[in-house]
């Protein structure tokens, strides 16, 4: 499942193209994704122009005018291809041809860019778990974003905020963070990462680094450092590219050359002057990797 960084990624690379542009049409090529596409899906975007195109944790958002704000969500294997000028655009340093299969081609949006030249975006999932919803009125009311945390990225993550969300909580840290209710967008890839910058165990209780005192201040404040740096790394990079995800220019991103412990089992730990190996464990049925020499 792409996390936060893979999404801002795709917002980023969909922004010249998407923002500003009038949709001239769109092909729905089967009834449902994940979920049946709202009723008069294509009629109720065919003519309008996108104002804004936002992202709130994995979820896509974008601002029809004078219409509903469309929710995308790119599921399992959900990727967009951009078609421009005849070609398809293929800047990074790791390219990936992007599979053209009519097949898995399942919504394309025919569009005039803000410039007036003609494009297409298409929506690709094999797997068919991404889907397409619309909000009426704010988007942070539809059932989908409702409830979501703070987002990790920015300055409202700091350790402060850490410290009350976290206050007497019993549960492990991961499994804290992982909370949509509490942080939106985490997912399991970075917080590993991230545990691993700030040498905090996964496993201890969430609210030790919530108790009152010095050395929890600075605890909790070094977590929300490492939290938004390993973030804002991994979209400076382009995302981890797991699997069969790809940007929408076709390439590859390529943070994952950078994990210092998700997949690195049996690695020596690259924290300086750690003599210890990367373990995996597992919390909640998901595969957890830190190094229990230096992350306390």
């Amino acid at each position: 499942m792409p996390e936060l960084p893979e999404v801002e990624t795709v917002r980023r690379g969909l922004q010249p193209v998407l923002e500003g542009a009038r949709i001239v049409s769109v092909e729905t090529r089967r009834p449902n994704l994940r979920y049946p596409f709202p009723e008069r899906f294509a009629e109720r975007l065919q003519g309008r122009r996108v104002t804004a195109l936002g992202r709130r944790a994995k979820y896509l958002t974008a601002h029809i005018e004078d219409g509903p704000v469309l929710i995308c969500h790119l599921g399992m294997s959900g990727s967009f291809r951009i078609e421009a000028d005849g070609a398809l655009d293929t800047p990074g340093v790791f390219h990936h041809e992007r599979s053209k299969a009519s097949a898995h081609d399942h919504v394309v949006f025919n569009l005039t860019t803000s410039k007036g030249a003609p494009a297409r975006i298409v929506f690709n999932d094999p797997r068919r778990f991404g889907f397409m919803l619309f909000a009426e009125g704010l988007a942070e009311d539809h059932p989908m974003l409702a409830g979501l945390g703070v987002e990790p990225t920015g300055n409202a993550l700091d350790g402060k905020l850490l410290a009350d969300l976290f206050r007497d909580k019993k549960t492990p840290l991961k499994a804290a963070l992982l909370d949509q209710r509490l942080i939106a967008g985490l997912g399991n890839i970075y917080v590993s990462e991230a545990l691993w910058r700030a040498g905090l165990s996964p496993l201890r209780a969430a609210g030790t680094i919530a108790v009152r005192g010095k050395k929890a201040a600075e605890t909790s404040e070094k977590l929300a450092d490492a939290i938004r740096s390993v973030i804002a790394d991994a979209i400076a990079a382009g995302g981890s590219s797991l699997r069969d995800y790809v940007h929408t220019d076709g390439s590859l991103g390529y943070f994952q050359h950078s994990f210092s412990v998700y997949d690195r089992e049996g690695v020596a730990c690259p924290t300086p002057g750690c003599a210890g190996h990367i373990e995996r464990v597992v919390q909640s049925g998901r595969s957890t990797f830190y190094c229990p020499s230096c992350q306390r």
